[in-house]
């Protein structure tokens, strides 16, 4: 008897930039997508991979949204002249703030669930602008096919400032009582020290403790980025300063973070000179165009596997 046939489901091809329920999740879970950020109760909502492509800040939009406890930066909205502040985190958890001012306040580290950050975001902003002062707003359901980040902001690069605690929270606030002066004690005493590196884009010092790191945000497609990488580490490019070592790196929002060890008492200064060598070096590797050799082969195939978590 001849063996049944079987008949395989047809499955529609994502667009570009979605993600299929069968694919990887972006998110460096290690699981498949419908068994991760798309395990809804209904259908799966379109996962964007990289939802702040072309934004002149979307590496530094990622790393608040990702790994900086503290830090803020403004923004300008097309067709209106409020002030508008994109923030780490906010009190609560909050998605947004209208200030008494009239300011608003968007909390970067709020996961809405909607499948495309931008979008999610841009609704927030949107409500917020129509909220009267002192309210905290966030969505309730999907923003539909309202505007993303991009259709919202003016393009310009992101000024962020890194806290060194939550007090820039009450910063305008007279007096903001005993309670909350008792609450961002506790939650500055619980951050880790970090600070932004003023000679490339989104390198991000950090102290936790038993070590230093470097984190560094890059805005160029994987494939390419690792080529690069294994170009660097083949030739012992990728060397920061004495102790570090590059142990690999994370995803996040559709871009990679390379993750260098460094030892205790490193500090942030020494990075400076450092990391602008590296980052030219890598822009050159970034345009060989010549075929990787064995060891850099073995290095891309080494690097691919190195993925490293925050927590």
């Amino acid at each position: 008897m001849g063996k049944k046939s079987r008949t395989k489901g047809t499955t529609t091809a994502a667009a570009p930039g979605e993600v299929g329920p069968r694919q990887p999740c972006p998110c460096g879970s290690g699981r498949r997508y419908k068994a991760c950020h798309g395990a809804t109760g209904g259908p799966a909502p379109v996962f964007v991979r990289r939802p702040f492509e072309g934004l002149k800040g979307e590496c530094d939009i990622v790393a608040l949204r990702e790994l900086v406890p503290a830090a803020s930066a403004p923004v300008s909205v097309k067709g209106t002249d409020r002030e508008v502040v994109l923030c780490s985190l906010l009190p609560m958890a909050a998605p947004a703030l209208v200030r008494d001012s009239g300011a608003i306040w968007v909390g970067l580290q709020v996961q809405h669930g909607f499948g495309d950050p931008s979008r999610d975001l841009a609704a927030v902003i949107e409500k917020a602008l129509e909220a009267a002062n002192g309210e905290m707003v966030g969505l309730t359901g999907p923003p539909g096919d309202g505007p993303r980040l991009q259709d919202l902001l003016e393009d310009e690069p992101l000024v962020v400032t890194v806290h060194e605690g939550f007090d820039f929270w009450v910063a305008d606030v007279d007096e903001p009582g005993s309670s909350a002066s008792a609450a961002l004690e506790q939650a500055s005493a619980s951050m880790t020290p970090t600070r932004r590196l003023a000679s490339v884009e989104a390198a991000y010092w950090v102290d936790v403790g038993s070590k230093e790191h470097l984190r560094w945000v890059l805005p160029y497609d994987e494939d390419p980025l690792l080529d690069a990488l294994a170009r660097l580490h083949a030739s012992g490019q990728d060397d920061l300063v004495d102790g570090s070592r590059f142990v690999g790196m994370f995803r996040a929002h559709g871009l990679l973070t390379p993750v260098w060890d460094l030892a205790v008492g490193t500090g942030a200064d020494v990075l400076e000179e450092a990391v602008a060598r590296v980052g030219k070096a890598l822009e050159a590797a970034l345009a060989e165009a010549t075929p990787l050799s064995a060891a850099e082969r073995a290095a891309r195939s080494g690097l691919a596997n190195r993925q490293v978590t925050l927590r």
